[in-house]
């Protein structure tokens, strides 16, 4: 058995195991199957201990816990509340063989040594003890949105997805729909009280099924990965057919949008495939495809839901192949070729036709339409003719002269030296177009052999009788070799074109950018990357010459750090450098390389303008807060501070003789100033010591049904025609009490100042999802959604022209509040009209 102490014979510690339960939801049982293999890991003898196990008040989870022994939790005071945490301490000085650590995803404390929960997870098993903890689909770190727009529920206690993925074993803690909501309803999940709402909020069956199949999928991913890690372990090659791949190869010619869709079609019919897109650059340069075309594919092929590839290989075909092996893909999509036949019988073999013959048990479907042509592939400068029609050139040089001779020996008699001379030359001629220099050498030698030999007198020997012959035969090998010399330039120039044509289109893509104002260096970083063909492209820069280098921007994995980690420098300026890392570059690309670079130097000098911008429109936009702070603190603080001085003035006047009556109705107006007063300089300082991060929030477990009606009394008489629902069975939240009074009370005057006559704001409050929800509902003219966010933003009145009616800080200091208190504050449309604003707070811990 493995000591967690244990040490291999190097020193090193060996790493200990981690086993996570997911649930799709919590109730699911995920904390009783940790807590059951524990009591089985225990009953074998194992050293096992309780690190932390949250039970939620669940008998049958709680009874598991009986006999196993449990590290005291550590006791965390934070103004003035008690936390209680995991001892990490405690549990590494007992040095267990297993230790359970519920809730993965937790936050811990401030002031503990790690910020999550996870962390502690880390240091145990980097310790060499192994662990078992659970965690929630929501709480993954790549779902947490979605899951948000399912439930309507945010969830800020979040792992990241590489820690769950990493863990030795993953399993699944499955239930149905139907049998949560009944254990739901039995009470063996939340408390009475809670029941209700929780079946008709986030325990609602779409939410549940929706659920459950995000947390399946994210399962089957992790153990696809794993079955990939076992085909590299055992170097099995074969394609297994476990789960459906469809790879569509790209050209970044027009095609390929039809091609990805058709792709994306096939993989949606067979459920729960992955859609991969790869696209082939040749070894020799600049990738054959556009630039553009290829970054509006992978925008596409990520819009799709699948990944996208740069394949390099001079053999698009075997590259492909290789890929698709390597992937385990089951389906290839190509696009048919548009070569002619003749192309394709004298040029190489299409790309198609080689994947049909070596794609093995991968099935191949080549899709025919217009666009879908083939790939257009950037020959190298000094290709030349390509090798297959070098070798039907060779053939043709042989066999043509042999059956010329043959058909004019039959006609000796009626042709005479010139015509079988001119017949020949033909013959070479037609080897020298096919396959160029080489081919044409031959076949005008063998040529001339055979007219000498067959028809230049004396026939049947290689001497020559007449000087006029030996002329023609002279001739007739200058003008074969004139004439595969030009075939040859010419196929040379076709290729040199051909490039030439593609840095054009490169490099006008690069200046369009320009025009275009396309600055941002990581779209230019990725559009290089993918016109080279290369693993990675960094900009680096350094303050002077003696300094270090340091990364601005980069693309793709593993970027240089400094100049001589890369396979190609270009440099970008005196301070600027790009740097490409997988393979070298020939000497051609660095003019396309050099515009790449200009560009970058310009994209970087732009950042800095937009930088040295953002700071000057801060200032503008402190100056306008500070203008407009003036202009409505100015009439506010005016306007009840002349109301308590004229009051306080006619009280002192000498010469007038007031009743009791008028007497005590001044005081009571000088006091309604001053408080008035008073509040606005509260809102004041409050707005600026939560701008400023120094507003001191108490919290502590606080009931709704507590601070509501003290909110409302603060709002004196007007506050009668509120209706409130709050009922005392709410769970209790974690607030400041203070705090969250003034936030309602913020919240029912701004209602009761847009309510109409006879249409009293509601207050209602409920609890999902480990959250107490608070709504005040008015039925006033509401608020377009567009312009939702404004009427939380200070010193901003919405549809106001002046500033005689406030000053405009309520909703901006109750946002800020109920943020400070780890809250939020939403707006939403009430039905049948008005606005509804919604404060969610933290359901308070159960100790």
């Amino acid at each position: 058995m493995r000591t967690a102490g244990a040490q291999g014979t190097m020193g090193c510690m060996a790493r200990g195991h981690l086993r996570i339960y997911l649930g799709a939801a919590p109730g699911v049982g995920k904390t009783y199957a940790m807590l059951d293999e524990a009591q089985r890991r225990l009953a074998r003898g194992g050293a096992v201990v309780v690190g932390v196990v949250e039970t939620h008040d669940r008998a049958h989870t709680a009874a598991l816990l009986e006999g196993l022994p449990v590290v005291p939790m550590r006791r965390v005071e934070r103004r003035g509340i008690v936390l209680r945490e995991m001892d990490l301490d405690g549990v590494l000085e007992r040095r267990p063989e297993l230790v359970l650590v519920d809730e993965l995803a937790h936050t811990n404390a401030p002031g503990s040594r790690h910020e999550k929960r996870w962390q502690d997870v880390e240091e145990l098993l980097a310790a060499g003890i192994d662990v078992l903890s659970t965690v929630n689909v929501q709480h993954l770190e790549s779902l947490n949105d979605v899951v948000q727009k399912i439930t309507g529920v945010p969830q800020r206690e979040t792992v990241p997805d590489a820690v769950v993925r990493r863990a030795d074993q993953v399993q699944l803690v499955d239930s149905t729909p139907e049998a949560l909501r009944r254990r739901l309803a039995h009470g063996n999940v939340y408390p009475p009280e809670r029941v209700d709402a929780a079946l008709s909020n986030y325990f609602r069956p779409s939410n549940l099924t929706a659920l459950r199949e995000l947390a399946l999928l994210w399962l089957a991913d992790k153990v696809d990965d794993g079955l990939q890690e076992l085909r590299l372990d055992l170097g099995v090659t074969d394609t297994w057919e476990t789960r459906e791949r469809v790879l569509v190869a790209l050209t970044g010619g027009p095609g390929g949008d039809t091609l990805l869709r058709r792709a994306a079609r096939i993989a949606d019919r067979a459920r729960g495939a992955e859609l991969l897109a790869a696209y082939v650059a040749r070894s020799d340069g600049l990738a054959a495809g556009s630039p553009d075309s290829l970054a509006r594919q992978r925008a596409l092929v990520e819009s799709l839901g699948g990944t996208y590839h740069v394949l390099v290989g001079d053999d698009v075909a075997d590259a492909l192949l290789h890929f698709a092996r390597a992937e385990n893909v089951t389906q290839l999509v190509l696009g048919t070729s548009r070569r002619s036949r003749l192309r394709r019988t004298l040029g190489r073999e299409s790309v198609s036709a080689s994947v049909l013959r070596s794609s093995g048990d991968i099935d191949v479907h080549v899709v025919t339409h217009e666009e879908a042509a083939g790939s257009r592939q950037l020959p190298h400068p000094s290709s030349g003719v390509a090798r297959r029609r070098r070798v039907w050139g060779l053939v043709l040089a042989v066999v043509l002269p042999v059956l010329v001779t043959a058909a004019l020996t039959r006609t000796r008699s009626s042709v005479n030296l010139t015509s079988e001379a001119l017949l020949l030359l033909l013959a070479v001629v037609a080897a020298a177009l096919v396959g160029g220099a080489v081919p044409a050498a031959v076949s005008a030698l063998l040529a001339a052999s055979l007219l000498n030999w067959y028809f230049t007198p004396p026939l049947h020997t290689f001497t020559i009788g007449e000087r006029n012959n030996v002329l023609a035969v002279l001739v007739f090998l200058v003008v074969g070799a004139a004439v595969s010399a030009v075939v040859d330039v010419a196929a040379r120039r076709t290729s040199q074109a051909a490039r030439a044509s593609a840095e054009a289109a490169v490099l006008s893509a690069v200046a369009g950018s320009v025009l275009r104002g396309e600055s941002a260096l990581p779209a230019l970083l990725d559009r290089l990357r993918d016109t080279f063909a290369v693993s990675s492209v960094a900009l680096l820069e350094r303050a002077g010459p003696l300094e270090p280098w340091s990364s601005v921007a980069s693309s793709g994995p593993d970027p240089a750090r400094s100049p001589d980690e890369g396979e190609v420098l270009v440099p970008a300026g005196d301070s600027l450098a790009l740097v490409l890392r997988g393979r070298p570059l020939p000497a051609e690309d660095r003019r396309v390389l050099t515009a790449f670079a200009a560009q970058a130097a310009v994209a970087r000098e732009r950042s800095r303008l937009a930088s040295a911008a953002q700071g000057a429109e801060t200032v503008r936009e402190a100056d306008r807060v500070r203008t407009a702070l003036l202009a409505a603190v100015g009439h506010d603080l005016r306007t009840p501070l002349a109301a308590a001085k004229t009051a306080l003035s006619t009280l002192r006047a000498p010469d007038l003789h007031l009743d009791d009556e008028d007497h005590d109705e001044l005081l009571a107006s000088a006091e309604e100033s001053l408080d008035r007063l008073t509040r606005l300089v509260s809102n004041l300082l409050d707005l600026s010591r939560l701008q400023a991060g120094a507003m001191s929030v108490l919290l502590r477990d606080v009931a709704l049904d507590d601070v509501v009606p003290l909110a409302l009394d603060s709002l004196g008489p007007a506050a009668a025609r509120v209706t409130c629902d709050v009922p005392p069975t709410l769970p209790q939240v974690r607030a400041d009490a203070g705090l969250l009074e003034r936030v309602v009370a913020n919240l029912v005057a701004n209602a009761l100042r847009y309510s109409p006559p006879g249409a009293a704001p509601h207050l209602a409050g409920s609890a999902l999802g480990g959250r107490v929800e608070l709504r005040v509902v008015d039925r006033g003219p509401g608020v377009p959604t567009a312009e939702r966010e404004r009427i939380f933003v200070a010193f901003q009145r919405l549809g106001d022209t002046d500033n005689t009616t406030g000053v405009g800080l309520g909703l901006a200091l109750s946002r800020g509040l109920a943020e400070a208190m780890g809250g939020t504050l939403t707006a939403e449309d009430t039905p049948g009209g008005g606005l509804t604003m919604v404060l969610a707070l933290e359901e308070a811990t159960r100790s």
